[in-house]
Parts: C-alpha cells; sequence; structure tokens
C-alpha cells in the first residue's frame, strides 16, 4: 500500500523536468524549463500568493479557535462534552462536496464568492477539529498539578495558562496549525465553488490547467508542492512526537 502511494513520485518528479511539450514518461531529454514558466507566469505567481495568504490566516484563525476549544472542553465537566465534541469534528466527516454545495449557495446571498476571506472563514471551519485533536492529544499528557502549584505560588489562573499550560502544550499547537496550514493550501473541491475569479488559489488553477491546457507546468508545480508538504509533514509529525515523549518523560519523573 505504501509503495502504491508513493509511486506517482516516480512519475510525476521526472516529467517536471522534462524538455518536451507534453506530459511524457521517461522524458526524452531534461530541462528546467518548466520551473522557470511557473516562475515567470502572473497566473501562477498570483494564485500561489492567494493560497499562502489563505494559508497563513486560516492556520492563525483555526489555531486560535481549536486551542480554545481544547481547553474549554478539557476543563468544563458536562454532559453535554460528547455531543458539543461530535459537532465539532463534523467537519471532518462531512464530504467536502456537500459542504461546498451548501456554502455556495449561502455566499451567493451574501456576496462572498471569489473573496479571500470567504475562503479562509470555510477553510478555519475545516481545519479547527485537527487542531483540536493535537491540543487535545497535548493536554490529556499534561500534568495538571503544574498548573497549581503556579497558582499556589500565587499565579492567577489566566496567568498559569498563560505561562505554564500553553508553552507545555507547544508542539501540540504548532503540530495543529501545520496540519491547517496543509488543508487550507491544498484543498480544490471547496475552491473551485467559491473562488470566482478573483481569489484564484493554486489548486484551482492547477485544476483549470488539466482541463483546458496539460503542460509540464503542472508537474513542476506538484512537485514544488510535494516538498513543501513534506517538510511540513515532517515538522508536524516531529512536533506530535516531541509532544508525546515530553509527556511520557514528566509522567515518569513523577513517578
Amino acid at each position: 500500500m505504501g509503495l502504491f502511494l508513493i509511486l506517482p513520485l516516480f512519475v510525476v518528479v521526472p516529467i517536471s523536468f522534462s524538455g518536451s511539450s507534453f506530459l511524457e514518461f521517461p522524458p526524452r531529454s531534461f530541462s528546467l524549463r518548466w520551473y522557470r514558466e511557473y516562475l515567470a507566469s502572473h497566473t501562477w505567481i498570483d494564485s500561489t500568493f492567494n493560497s499562502v495568504k489563505v494559508a497563513i490566516l486560516t492556520a492563525l484563525f483555526s489555531t486560535v479557535v481549536g486551542t480554545c476549544a481544547a481547553l474549554a472542553l478539557q476543563r468544563w465537566r458536562t454532559r453535554f462534552r460528547s455531543a458539543l465534541t461530535g459537532v465539532l469534528l463534523a467537519p471532518m466527516i462531512l464530504p467536502h462536496i456537500v459542504l461546498a454545495i451548501s456554502i455556495y449557495a449561502v455566499f451567493a446571498r451574501v456576496k462572498l464568492i471569489g473573496s479571500i476571506w470567504g475562503l479562509v472563514a470555510v477553510y478555519t471551519l475545516l481545519a479547527t477539529p485537527f487542531v483540536y485533536l493535537n491540543v487535545s492529544a497535548a493536554l490529556q499528557s499534561l500534568d495538571p498539578s503544574l498548573e497549581q502549584a503556579a497558582m499556589s505560588l500565587g499565579a492567577t489562573r489566566w496567568r498559569a495558562l498563560w505561562h505554564v499550560t500553553l508553552p507545555l502544550v507547544r508542539p501540540g499547537i504548532v503540530a495543529g496549525a501545520l496540519l491547517a496550514m496543509i488543508l487550507a493550501f491544498d484543498e480544490v473541491v471547496i475552491a473551485i465553488f467559491i473562488t470566482g475569479t478573483t481569489a484564484i488559489t493554486l489548486p484551482k488553477t492547477m485544476w483549470d490547467g488539466i482541463r483546458t491546457e496539460i503542460n509540464p507546468t503542472i508537474a513542476a508545480v506538484s512537485t514544488c508542492l510535494i516538498v513543501t508538504y513534506m517538510l511540513l509533514l515532517g515538522a508536524s509529525a516531529a512536533l506530535r512526537a516531541r509532544a508525546v515523549a515530553t509527556g511520557r518523560l514528566r509522567a515518569a519523573v513523577d513517578d
């Protein structure tokens, strides 16, 4: 299964260095022509900047919302906790095409089609569960007595939260933010419906390119995205592992 998933890499990457004007594998000649085409194209660069902007804003907002939700549900003991968690995680379960149709109907009425902020709002909704899960996992491995000790030494609840709890769960927060950024940068189904002609993202440009004109530029862009995603996912995995290891170390010390 793993080999099946990574097999496209051995096709896309060589094609991106092809000297031909068509998609052919294996390439007959090699060139950086399509990377230069990508960097020289206003359409590609503008859509790339749009995607970067949307990804950063989405990561920022979803990190704040997801972290606050994780802290609230971890401390708030209520019989509705499971129901609230289910509502929070619902965007992970619903198919994007269903969300896209519903969101398009709403955005068309409030004139948010083609708006960067509309995209950010939707992607924040989709990305918040990933932040919530990462921060919740970090909080579960955190010793609550650390915050209690800070308050016993005179710190207020907010100061203990800011100076003790949040720094200790920072790896989980950053890991969630990276996943949110990847989701916002990579998503295409909802972007097809609501980007219009003024807020086109990179995945939408790639989709349009596949439909209208197929050339190795798409392979070059895909290769750049693959490298970026691998770096971000690697960083996210390392941070999650660090958070778990830190929690286990503290538990061992306490024992």
